[in-house]
């Protein structure tokens, strides 16, 4: 899975758990950007790209998230190992 398809995938999560089905979001796309990103749906967030994606951050890569970019780089080392 590419980032380009990693984004189409991640933008389908973001529209389920912010209900907004209008939602667009960029790598540059913090909490700042988007409306009711707050902590119980940052965890709501994370739960469901892990169950989407097949995958679990560990804590202090979840620490270090930034930004959707950020996430998408994380999605993208945890479902590219080799």
């Amino acid at each position: 899975m590419n980032k380009e398809e990693i984004t189409g995938k991640l933008t389908s999560v973001f529209k389920t758990i912010f209900g907004q089905e209008n939602i667009s979001i960029s790598r540059q796309t913090t909490s700042q950007h988007i409306q009711n990103w707050d902590s119980l749906r940052h965890i709501q967030l994370i739960t469901a790209v892990e169950t989407d994606f097949k995958i679990k951050f560990k804590v202090r890569e979840l620490m270090g998230m930034k930004n959707v970019g950020d996430m998408i780089d994380l999605i993208d080392s945890h479902t590219n190992k080799s």
